[in-house]
């Protein structure tokens, strides 16, 4: 049977299955810096252009986002140590070449992670449905061979995708996509084998979208409490997700890195929050939420 156009039945929050995190926790926290790449000269792939602002080479955002490497993330690192968290970094994958003391760093901190492409200038919206299947062979072996751990999930490259996106991602073994932001839960996305769901990330609290639309690091940090509270008194019904999405190149500026400390500071102080990271909320999702969600939008849906 074809699949119907929706990938992801609706689903009433106020009507679904609780979800139960791990100590009875109300809010996992995850937080996902997007450790990027991006060419100096990117080749024309598709009608999306990825320096848009002038003529190939575009010095000025390539160095902005180079800052991001070479300073934002030694400067970011400290403030997620400071507070012991496990990230889950949306990857570009080469980065992993061409940074080795930046994968070093993440290695010895086992953090889990996502891909989010190769580079962050080659979109999949171009790739033929042969080309995004070995993208995700070359994701996973790239993964593999640089940090020991199999690639679980992504956030398409410059939030890109095609219609096969979900169902190749299954069909190469990914459980979790980061595009979907639609949800404060995980829920199942339809694919044609196997089994996906999509994973709460966040535009909202993403200080790459914040700082380049002129809100600063006070406005961040009131944001950032601001949804903490709801999440947690709504969690304490059924457990929610929240994401931190962080750019090195933005919050590892000197002006603002150390917001971030104030925000951990906040969170962390509240008991009942379970600070993992998204390999770990969508495991624990399928083997515990996954079917009875599925029945749950079933019945909703009907």
């Amino acid at each position: 049977m074809a699949l119907p156009p929706y990938r992801v039945d609706y689903s009433p929050i106020i009507d679904r299955p609780r979800i139960v995190w791990p100590g009875g926790a109300r809010v996992a926290l995850w937080v996902s810096p997007n450790v990027e790449h991006y060419e100096y000269l990117p080749a024309a792939r598709d009608s999306r252009n990825p320096w848009p602002r002038t003529p190939h080479p575009d010095v000025q955002q390539y160095s902005y986002k180079d800052y991001g490497n070479r300073v934002g993330f030694w400067r970011m690192l400290e403030a997620l140590d400071e507070f012991k968290i496990r990230c889950t970094p949306s990857l570009n994958l080469a980065v992993l070449d061409h940074y080795p003391q930046i994968r070093d760093a993440m290695v010895e901190r086992d953090w889990d992670y996502m891909s989010h492409g190769i580079y962050n200038t080659q979109f999949l919206s171009s790739y033929t449905e042969e080309q995004e299947r070995e993208f995700y062979q070359d994701s996973i072996e790239t993964l593999k061979r640089h940090t020991g751990k199999r690639l679980k999930g992504m956030l398409g490259p410059g939030i890109s995708a095609t219609e096969r996106t979900p169902d190749l991602m299954a069909e190469a073994g990914l459980i979790y996509h980061a595009d979907w932001w639609h949800d404060d839960q995980p829920v199942p996305i339809k694919v044609k084998k196997g089994r996906l769901i999509s994973m709460p990330y966040t535009i909202e609290l993403n200080d790459g979208i914040l700082f380049r639309n002129h809100f600063e690091g006070e406005h961040f940090i009131e944001i950032c409490k601001a949804q903490f509270d709801q999440l947690y008194e709504e969690g304490a019904e059924n457990g929610r997700v929240m994401c931190i999405a962080l750019h090195p190149f933005a919050t590892g500026q000197p002006h603002r890195s150390r917001y971030l400390y104030k925000v951990f500071e906040y969170i962390l102080k509240h008991s009942g929050v379970w600070q993992t990271t998204a390999d770990e909320i969508a495991e624990h999702y399928l083997a515990r939420c996954y079917d009875n969600a599925v029945e749950s939008a079933r019945r909703t849906s009907r």
